[in-house]
């Protein structure tokens, strides 16, 4: 609707913007010049201009005074129609008092309040006029009447009403239809013989308004005839007999000749309106009485609600605290604890100037060439009194800087980790069989870590009671766990770069990456067919140009995954585009088994840890595969609708089996009954592209949907779970494979930033990241090329390294430090 544009009311100078809350009484109070002159009417370009946006546009709580006619149900009271037409008496007399003409006195150019206050509104029904006056759609609202009026709904545009406004579902005549007719109802005699419209048309149209308010109707047909009727002056005989004195007055406004219509003066003084009118003001005074009363209703309405959502806010700010402030007793009995237990050496490590947080002893290189090295681990105080006075200032100096860099993270991540913590806090937590080393880092020798070494003067005993004390503490561990982890590594450092003699080759891409069980070896394969195995130690230890591989082995076709035997030292599986399955002899650099089953590209396969004899493949053609070595056939499959592209064995069985599709989903199947998933795991929304068995109920999945996601299939209550425990975001994944490791819980991922990404199990945010440069093959100098992904990630073992390589073709073995 043209007049009730946003852009209209704020040109208005005369429009409220006070959210459409007023009052009758003060909308009284607002000036009445807000109409042009006659004479101003030829200058349609400025009047429009000004007039336009003055008409206001419906509340969402007002009808249509031609809906609210038409109502079936509506039963006539005297007083309540008088009131009605009254107010749009006085709405024609203001018009005319200014020299226009109204013309669309008609029900559809009104609406109606809640409490019967009528205001003029531009009307699709009253834009079919060509005439050049002030006439169609550009009078504005009334606002100078003294009755309690709404004549301003003062709303945003009506069109945002549409839904509530749209009643006509709720009456028996059809809106669209009654409007068409409506026309020719308000149709003066001298307006339907050619003449212009003038002032006596509009008091015509007062008389047929005043027969529909006393006249109601069953049926259109009942109401086209009456109506038909009246513009002969044929009144239907009830209304004569139950209103005589309205249907004398309404012949009167109806006289064919318009000079022998009363003038709108003598309509104002005629005692029709004025012998009701201390009844009427009576009942204006209950109405604005019974508004002022709702504005009241509703004000006190907002508080409460108001008051009830903040004190919801309050309650559960109390609880918070309460829980904290039990929190922060609870560790501090720990510590004191701990401190008692420690005596004499917590005093020294105090005196060190140690890291309250726990300070992190990074271990010695892992190089098998250094026979006596030591792993220190964090927290714990090693007494060399010699090297310690070598480097008192230096250790002093880099212990702070731990120390600050710390508490910058933590800063830095503090949503988060409040996020984390409070999801920690309320999740019960999930009991092991085994000792928590939560604070302890991860050692790089394969194995797990021992929290103290030989020549610590704390014994093993004091060690493992220290962990059961925090084992009491239930859910702290388990934060403190992800904390302490997250922590304990400050970077990714490159350890070695693997350089090859064809990284200028298109076809480098690596797809996968491959440790051996002693991470003695890994394997790389990718789309340039060919497995290659280096040996990890000659890599870190020799200063080549060109790094050359052990063993290389070709392919028919590109390589999609590899997957090392855990227990066969000299056993590698291969998946490749062509849908073939092949097993190989490295020793030997042979094939020693092929698989032709799948029928379209294989993506994944995975050896079972705890029986290394079977195999498991997922495919395009919508099939899992499972192979025993000993057979060389298919001894089980799985069907499913949509692309498998990853397959993972839990770590402790060969029985149970979980894959992720195209669908978006992840699917867990005891292998014993395969017709149907014992789980289904859905909170992706895209491809699942990795999923990897931290534990033996609990996985992390990677999509092309930006995340990863943490499961604990412990907490399957049904066939289905949807809700991650965890959800892991800093990376960008959304079009390639770009890799998956994890490692005591830690979680390695490649990113289409060309970065590798390291998180925690606990936390949400990356702990770590690290950006890969290409080297300029001309100057020889790193470059960052936003055109490559990183393509394939592998842990060595149980260690802090792993090995990363992205679609160059380039390698990097990084360690957390």
């Amino acid at each position: 609707m043209e007049g009730s544009s946003e852009s209209g009311w704020q040109r208005s100078d005369n429009t409220s913007h006070d959210s459409g809350f007023i009052s009758g009484r003060k909308e009284r109070e607002r000036p009445t010049g807000w109409l042009h002159h006659r004479t101003q009417i030829g200058d349609r370009p400025a009047v429009a201009a000004e007039a336009e946006p003055l008409v206001p546009a419906a509340e969402c709580s007002d009808i249509s005074l031609r809906q609210w006619l038409d109502n079936p149900e509506r039963k006539v009271d005297s007083l309540e129609c008088l009131h009605i037409f009254s107010q749009i008496v006085e709405i024609v007399n203001l018009a005319h008092s200014q020299g226009i003409v109204v013309h669309n006195v008609r029900p559809s150019c009104f609406v109606m309040s809640s409490f019967n206050r009528v205001s003029f509104i531009e009307s699709a029904s009253c834009s079919d006029s060509s005439s050049g006056s002030l006439e169609y759609g550009q009078i504005p609202e009334f606002k100078g009447s003294s009755s309690p009026l709404r004549h301003e709904s003062n709303s945003p545009k009506q069109e945002a009403c549409g839904s509530e406004q749209a009643e006509e579902k709720k009456h028996s005549f059809p809106m669209k239809q009654i409007l068409l007719l409506e026309s020719n109802w308000y149709s003066s005699p001298e307006e339907a013989s050619g003449s212009p419209p003038s002032c006596a048309s509009d008091i015509y149209q007062l008389g047929v308004l005043l027969f529909e308010l006393f006249c109601t109707f069953s049926s259109l047909e009942e109401k086209s005839t009456t109506m038909g009727s009246l513009r002969h002056r044929v009144l239907p005989p009830q209304l004569l007999l139950k209103w005589p004195k309205e249907a004398s007055f309404c012949l009167w406004l109806l006289h064919p000749d318009p000079s022998s219509r009363p003038k709108m003066g003598e309509l104002l003084q005629s005692e029709f309106l004025n012998e009701p009118r201390d009844n009427i003001e009576e009942r204006k005074a209950a109405v604005e009485l019974r508004e002022q009363v709702e504005e009241q209703e509703l004000l006190l309405e907002f508080l409460l609600l108001m008051q009830q959502r903040k004190q919801e806010a309050a309650d559960s700010l109390h609880e918070t605290i309460s829980f904290l402030s039990s929190d922060i007793e609870e560790v501090s009995k720990l510590q004191k604890t701990l401190r008692v237990k420690g005596g004499s050496r917590l005093e020294l490590s105090r005196n060190s100037a140690l890291d309250p947080i726990m300070m992190n002893i990074p271990d010695d290189d892992d190089s098998s060439t250094s026979g006596s090295r030591k792993r220190f681990r964090q927290g714990i105080y090693i007494d060399n009194t010699e090297e310690s006075d070598g480097h008192a200032h230096v250790d002093e100096h880099q212990k702070s800087e731990v120390v600050l860099s710390k508490s910058y993270r933590v800063m830095k991540n503090f949503r988060k980790l409040e996020s984390a913590y409070f999801l920690t806090r309320r999740r019960a937590v999930k009991p092991t069989g085994r000792p928590l080393t939560g604070h302890s880092p991860v050692s790089s020798d394969g194995r797990r870590s021992i929290a103290l070494t030989e020549r610590s003067s704390v014994s093993n005993l004091s060690s493992k009671e220290q962990y059961n004390d925090y084992r009491q503490s239930g859910w702290i561990n388990t934060f403190l766990e992800g904390l302490c982890k997250y922590l304990s590594f400050s970077k990714l450092k490159v350890k070695a770069d693997l350089k090859q003699g064809d990284l200028l080759n298109s076809s480098n891409l690596v797809c996968s990456l491959s440790f051996d069980r002693d991470g003695e070896f890994f394997a790389t394969a990718g789309v340039n067919k060919k497995i290659k195995v280096f040996e990890y130690n000659s890599i870190l230890n020799e200063d080549r140009d060109i790094h050359y591989p052990v063993v290389e082995m070709a392919s028919r076709s590109k390589l999609s995954s590899i997957c090392w035997n855990g227990y066969i030292k000299s056993q590698i599986a291969s998946s490749n585009f062509e849908g073939v399955v092949q097993v190989w002899d490295v020793t030997r650099s042979q094939i020693f088994m092929e698989m032709k089953e799948h029928e379209r590209r294989v993506w994944s396969v995975d050896f079972s840890v705890a029986e290394p004899t079977m195999l498991a493949s997922g495919s395009d053609d919508g099939s899992v595969k499972l192979w025993n070595i000993n057979q060389g056939v298919s001894v089980g499959t799985i069907k499913t609708k949509a692309n498998v592209c990853c397959v993972q064995f839990p770590l402790d069985s060969g029985r149970f089996l979980a894959f992720g599709s195209a669908d978006h989903r992840i699917y867990y199947y005891d292998l014993r009954n395969s017709k149907m998933p014992l789980y289904t795991l859905g909170g992706h929304n895209k491809t699942v592209s990795y999923v990897k068995f931290i534990d033996s109920t609990t996985l992390v999945s990677a999509s092309t949907d930006n995340t990863l996601k943490l499961w604990d299939l412990s907490m399957c209550t049904s066939r289905v779970l949807n809700c991650p425990l965890q959800t892991f975001t800093g990376h960008l994944n959304v079009k390639n494979f770009v890799g998956l490791s994890v490692c005591e819980g830690y979680i390695a991922t490649g990113s289409e930033t060309n970065e590798v990404f390291v998180y925690h199990k606990s936390l949400p945010m990356p702990a770590l990241s690290f950006k890969f440069n290409s080297t300029d093959p001309l100057s020889g100098d790193e470059v960052d090329d936003t055109a490559q992904f990183i393509s394939s990630v592998c842990w060595r073992g149980q260690s802090s390294t792993l090995v990363a390589a992205n679609s160059m073709g380039n390698i990097k073995l990084l360690e957390m430090v």
